[in-house]
């Protein structure tokens, strides 16, 4: 049986508050949750109103997602973590920032596609059944 097609429009995405705006536009419509990476990591385990079972997540206009996702807003993103993280993870912090700023290491939109593939195949929590088209 075919898996569920759940669709991202890379069209709606021009932040990261954008991008959690879609995450609860096309994945758990109408349900409150916490908008930070680790809540997105929990939604893709599933029991937050996604299909049982798995589904494909379609994310059209990735390209768009991609640009808006980059350095910039990176950036912006360890920025206000460095000043909310615990307190033993600030000099880490501090290195992806730096980092970022020279447009290194990785962008949100490569984080957050790193997050998508580990609950799919290969990935360290592939039993999920997430899978990513980037169209």
């Amino acid at each position: 049986m075919a898996k569920p097609i759940l669709e991202f429009d890379g069209d709606r995405v021009h932040d990261l508050d954008s991008f959690w705006d879609e995450v609860s536009r096309a994945l758990i419509p109408g349900a409150e949750w916490g908008r930070n990476l680790d809540a997105f990591n929990d939604i893709l385990r599933g029991g937050f109103g996604t299909p049982e079972g798995g589904f494909v997540l379609r994310w059209v206009r990735a390209d768009i997602s991609r640009a808006a996702l980059g350095y910039p807003q990176t950036v912006r993103y360890l920025e206000r973590k460095v000043h909310t993280c615990h307190p033993s993870n600030i000099s880490i912090v501090q290195a992806d920032l730096a980092m970022a700023r020279r447009s290194e290491g990785q962008t949100l939109f490569e984080i957050l596609v790193e997050i998508i593939h580990d609950h799919g195949p290969g990935g360290d929590q592939q039993e999920d059944g997430v899978e990513l088209e980037l169209r």
